[in-house]
Protein backbone atom coordinates (compact mmCIF):
# COMPACT_ATOMS: atom_id res chain seq x y z
CA UNK A 1 0.00 0.00 0.00
CA UNK A 2 1.06 3.54 -0.76
CA UNK A 3 -0.55 6.54 0.91
CA UNK A 4 -0.53 9.88 -0.89
CA UNK A 5 -1.39 13.25 0.62
CA UNK A 6 -1.55 16.44 -1.43
CA UNK A 7 -1.10 20.00 -0.22
CA UNK A 8 -0.50 23.46 -1.61
CA UNK A 9 -3.80 24.20 -3.29
CA UNK A 10 -5.66 27.44 -2.79
CA UNK A 11 -7.21 30.51 -4.36
CA UNK A 12 -5.07 32.50 -6.76
CA UNK A 13 -5.68 35.19 -9.34
CA UNK A 14 -5.25 34.50 -13.02
CA UNK A 15 -1.60 34.78 -13.96
CA UNK A 16 -0.47 33.67 -10.54
CA UNK A 17 1.45 30.59 -9.44
CA UNK A 18 1.01 27.68 -7.08
CA UNK A 19 3.22 24.79 -6.07
CA UNK A 20 1.44 21.57 -5.24
CA UNK A 21 3.09 18.91 -3.13
CA UNK A 22 2.35 15.23 -2.66
CA UNK A 23 3.79 13.23 0.22
CA UNK A 24 4.08 9.48 -0.26
CA UNK A 25 4.31 6.94 2.54
CA UNK A 26 3.98 3.21 2.95
CA UNK A 27 5.58 0.86 0.44
CA UNK A 28 7.61 3.54 -1.28
CA UNK A 29 10.66 1.35 -1.70
CA UNK A 30 9.41 0.11 -5.05
CA UNK A 31 10.11 2.07 -8.15
CA UNK A 32 6.96 3.74 -9.39
CA UNK A 33 6.05 6.54 -11.71
CA UNK A 34 3.87 9.34 -10.43
CA UNK A 35 1.37 11.66 -11.96
CA UNK A 36 -0.92 14.59 -11.39
CA UNK A 37 -4.52 14.54 -12.52
CA UNK A 38 -7.30 17.06 -12.13
CA UNK A 39 -11.06 17.07 -12.14
CA UNK A 40 -13.18 20.15 -12.63
CA UNK A 41 -16.86 20.28 -11.64
CA UNK A 42 -18.99 18.41 -14.14
CA UNK A 43 -15.98 17.11 -16.05
CA UNK A 44 -14.07 13.86 -16.13
CA UNK A 45 -10.72 13.45 -14.48
CA UNK A 46 -7.91 14.40 -16.84
CA UNK A 47 -4.19 13.86 -17.02
CA UNK A 48 -1.96 16.81 -16.16
CA UNK A 49 1.61 15.54 -15.87
CA UNK A 50 3.65 12.43 -15.11
CA UNK A 51 7.19 11.68 -14.08
CA UNK A 52 9.16 8.45 -14.24
CA UNK A 53 10.56 6.74 -11.17
CA UNK A 54 14.03 8.12 -11.89
CA UNK A 55 12.74 11.60 -12.61
CA UNK A 56 14.40 11.49 -15.99
CA UNK A 57 11.20 11.24 -17.96
CA UNK A 58 8.29 13.67 -17.88
CA UNK A 59 5.09 14.10 -19.82
CA UNK A 60 2.56 16.92 -19.87
CA UNK A 61 -0.92 17.52 -21.13
CA UNK A 62 -1.00 20.05 -23.95
CA UNK A 63 -3.18 22.31 -21.83
CA UNK A 64 -0.42 22.84 -19.23
CA UNK A 65 2.74 22.35 -21.27
CA UNK A 66 5.07 25.30 -20.81
CA UNK A 67 3.23 26.47 -17.71
CA UNK A 68 3.70 23.54 -15.35
CA UNK A 69 6.70 21.57 -14.16
CA UNK A 70 6.52 18.21 -12.44
CA UNK A 71 9.38 17.08 -10.23
CA UNK A 72 10.08 14.59 -7.48
CA UNK A 73 12.46 14.15 -4.58
CA UNK A 74 12.66 10.40 -4.17
CA UNK A 75 14.83 10.67 -1.05
CA UNK A 76 12.00 12.54 0.65
CA UNK A 77 9.18 10.63 -1.10
CA UNK A 78 7.80 13.89 -2.41
CA UNK A 79 6.18 14.87 -5.69
CA UNK A 80 5.67 18.45 -6.83
CA UNK A 81 3.78 20.37 -9.47
CA UNK A 82 4.85 23.96 -10.07
CA UNK A 83 2.06 25.79 -11.87
CA UNK A 84 2.64 29.21 -13.41
CA UNK A 85 0.51 31.58 -15.48
CA UNK A 86 -2.60 30.01 -14.04
CA UNK A 87 -5.89 30.41 -15.88
CA UNK A 88 -9.48 30.16 -14.64
CA UNK A 89 -9.82 26.94 -16.63
CA UNK A 90 -7.14 25.39 -14.40
CA UNK A 91 -9.65 25.42 -11.56
CA UNK A 92 -10.08 21.84 -10.37
CA UNK A 93 -9.26 19.33 -7.68
CA UNK A 94 -5.72 18.13 -8.27
CA UNK A 95 -4.77 14.60 -7.25
CA UNK A 96 -1.46 12.83 -7.27
CA UNK A 97 -1.23 9.15 -8.09
CA UNK A 98 1.37 6.41 -8.40
CA UNK A 99 1.78 3.74 -11.05
CA UNK A 100 4.00 0.69 -11.47
CA UNK A 101 4.16 1.55 -15.15
CA UNK A 102 4.56 4.71 -17.20
CA UNK A 103 1.29 6.12 -18.46
CA UNK A 104 -0.95 9.14 -19.02
CA UNK A 105 -4.01 6.98 -18.50
CA UNK A 106 -6.01 7.10 -15.27
CA UNK A 107 -6.53 3.34 -15.18
CA UNK A 108 -2.79 2.69 -15.04
CA UNK A 109 -2.49 4.35 -11.64
CA UNK A 110 -2.84 2.20 -8.55
CA UNK A 111 -2.89 4.61 -5.63
CA UNK A 112 -4.49 8.03 -5.34
CA UNK A 113 -4.50 10.91 -2.94
CA UNK A 114 -7.63 12.73 -1.86
CA UNK A 115 -6.78 15.85 -3.79
CA UNK A 116 -6.25 19.53 -3.19
CA UNK A 117 -8.48 22.29 -4.53
CA UNK A 118 -7.04 24.86 -6.90
CA UNK A 119 -9.23 27.85 -7.72
CA UNK A 120 -8.13 30.49 -10.18
CA UNK A 121 -10.13 33.70 -10.25
CA UNK A 122 -10.36 35.90 -13.31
Amino acid sequence: QVQLVESGGGLVQAGGSLRLSCAASGRTSRRFSMGWFRQAPGKEREFVAAISWSGGGTSYADSVKGRCTISRDSAKNMLYLQMNSLKPEDTAIYCCASSWGWSRVTEAYNYWGQGTQVTVSS
